[in-house]
């Protein structure tokens, strides 16, 4: 990278801390104010930053709008399917990626189980929100009053015996996902079938889908996928590095 493009990347950083003048960005960066003053220009011009009333400069519109749309357009299952079949490769079991739309949380990705016993999961198909794993994660995120209403408009069919029975205990197993940051369906919608989850987390903190990993009890006991749970987690975390472009995904505190 030439030094005026990585001087001139330098002063966007600085300027997300707040509202500089000329003569902290050219101490900032270690030139000449003429210098500082050339690349600011040129920022500037593409909208990247603004020059103030007050002389300061700040963060341009531009690079907001720039920042928005690529957020848009970002494809959450094309970043993560790669690290899915990785991560299928390495324990054998279904994995899957799911998100929330329009009150449904839904499959959009689905790598088969290398073992002979599949499940019947489909992409575009919703999962049973009561119990999912994926779905706990993604309801978790929303805000209290958004879980509660949600929560009170849905039906609670029972599976299985350990299916979540009606809204108040759908809001406290909510809770502890919340907390603990990772979801099970233990047989809560197939008794023979055992689920754990992870979250996948944009550049703000927020969920954009979650992920899962599952297996029949003729494959694996409950008790051995949780032990795969530090290797589900640590797939999630790196697709979320990667869709949101940066080192860290600390959850928005709402």
């Amino acid at each position: 990278m030439s030094q005026t493009v990585d001087r001139a990347l330098s002063i966007l950083p600085l300027l997300a801390q707040g509202p500089a003048d000329l003569g902290q960005v050219a101490e900032r960066l270690g030139v000449h104010k003429s210098t500082a003053l050339r690349l600011l220009r040129t920022l500037h011009e593409h909208g990247l930053v603004y020059r103030q009333q007050d002389q300061r400069y700040r963060l341009g519109a531009r690079l907001f709008a720039l920042a928005q749309e690529a957020v848009e357009n970002l494809d959450v299952r094309e970043i993560a399917h790669p690290h899915l079949v990785e991560l299928n490769d390495r324990c054998g079991h279904t994995v899957h990626l799911a998100v929330y739309e329009e009150q449904e949380v839904l499959y959009i990705d689905k790598v088969e189980s290398r073992y002979p016993v599949r499940m019947y999961s489909r992409i575009g198909k919703p999962v049973a929100i009561t119990v999912a794993a994926v779905a706990k994660l993604l309801l978790a995120d929303l805000t209290e009053p958004e879980r509660r209403a949600i929560a009170e408009k849905l039906d609670y069919p029972m599976y299985t015996s350990r299916s979540t029975p009606n809204p108040a205990a759908f809001l406290k197993e909510l809770a502890v996902v919340r907390e603990q940051g990772w979801a099970t369906d233990l047989g809560g919608h197939e008794e023979s079938i055992n689920c754990i989850g992870a979250p996948i987390r944009g550049a703000d903190g927020r969920l954009v889908a979650a992920m899962s990993v599952s297996a029949p009890n003729v494959v694996v006991t409950a008790e051995e996928l949780l032990t795969l749970l530090p290797l589900v987690r640590r797939t999630a975390e790196t697709i979320s590095r990667e869709y949101s472009g940066s080192g860290t995904n600390r959850p928005k505190k709402v």
